[in-house]
């Protein structure tokens, strides 16, 4: 498995191997997932609440978001369509 830091900034895949947006990890890649929504990473965001695997942080992920975007999602498959993020199986990672 890969960082935190470096799945929330994962811009793409190649196999098994995760492309990196590397000036953003490193900006932001020390935030908790709560400072990502304030910050306007919602992507980001998202992909660190689930990383987390924490039900409760997702559930304050859905609520920042819901309220900011006027929308009403519930569930983690919502977001993950909604941004195209998935936990994958990656061994190698990339920084562009």
């Amino acid at each position: 498995m890969i960082s935190r830091e470096d799945f929330i900034f994962t811009i793409g895949y190649e196999g098994e191997l995760a492309v990196v947006d590397k000036s953003a990890r490193a900006r932001y890649g020390k935030l908790d997932t709560q400072a990502l929504v304030r910050e306007g990473l919602h992507r980001a965001a998202f992909a660190s609440a689930l990383y987390s695997g924490k039900d409760d942080e997702f559930q304050q992920f859905a609520a920042a978001y819901n309220a900011q975007a006027g929308t009403s999602y519930t569930k983690p498959e919502d977001f993950q369509r909604l941004f195209g993020v998935k936990l994958e199986n990656v061994r190698r990672v990339m920084s562009l």
